[in-house]
């Protein structure tokens, strides 16, 4: 039972501890979060970003990626868990969205 214990002990450890902060973690979360880092589209602070420019039927076009550094969490969420205007499905979990909404938002503190 003693070796059982040995054994269990540290992975256990492992498994709770973690080596980098909530921030960190949702900094490398809106990097990369399923194969494409948010940040593609959204820039790196969420301000929004020309993703493309294009011709239709002889006119000028572009495709942006909208600001999303100041919708509410609610709007933010809907859209995570929705497919819309070319943005695709990433499968987030909660605490996930709820990390990269605090990467998005890890500013707001100090500009009151």
């Amino acid at each position: 039972m003693k070796s059982l214990l040995f054994l269990i002990l540290p992975l256990y450890l492992l498994a709770t501890s973690s080596f980098i902060t909530p921030t960190e973690y949702a900094s490398q979360l809106y990097k990369n979060p399923r194969g494409i880092g948010c940040q593609k589209c959204h820039g790196d602070n969420g301000e929004g970003k020309l993703i493309a420019k294009y011709k239709h039927k002889g006119m000028d076009r572009s495709f942006r990626a909208p600001k999303i550094n100041t919708v509410s969490y609610n709007k933010f969420y809907r859209a995570l868990n929705k497919r819309k205007n070319g943005m695709p499905r990433y499968f987030l979990t909660d605490k996930e969205i709820a990390a990269l909404y605090l990467h998005l938002h890890k500013n707001d503190k100090k500009k009151k």
